[in-house]
């Protein structure tokens, strides 16, 4: 006779099974909550940082303005001024284009760093199973 504190395995079996799943499906809620919420944050980062793009681009070109009139003055010619600015802007664009090539390639892509430590896992697992 079975005492009444005591369940059967079966039970016991049955009750941890319902658990994990459970647990598991508030885990994947968490998740998914937690998700949600990251995404929205970024997207509104993301929305901040354009409207300062636009800002920002709105200020240099004020600012680009204000430099071939002053240089304007300078010179006593609005086109060898605007010239001038924007020969500087171009090859500006052009050294600065130019360093972002020579830094871009698909090498840098390549997870080095993740493939040695996987060999380096691996040698030490297969050390172990042969101890």
């Amino acid at each position: 006779m079975a005492e009444p504190g005591l369940r059967s395995i079966p039970t016991l079996v049955g009750d941890a099974v319902r658990e994990l799943r459970d647990l598991v499906g508030s885990e994947i809620t968490l998740f998914r909550t937690e998700l949600a919420q990251g995404v929205h944050r970024i997207s509104f980062g993301l929305s901040l940082l354009l409207v300062a793009a636009v800002f920002a681009i709105a200020g240099l070109f004020t600012l680009l303005l204000a430099l071939v009139k002053g240089i304007a003055v300078l010179v006593q010619s609005d086109a060898l001024a605007a010239l001038i600015v924007g020969g500087v802007f171009l090859l500006l664009a052009i050294g600065l284009g130019l360093f972002g090539r020579s830094k871009t390639s698909l090498s840098t892509l390549e997870p080095t760093r993740t493939g040695r430590q996987v060999k380096q896992d691996a040698q030490v697992l297969t050390e172990r199973m042969d101890t």
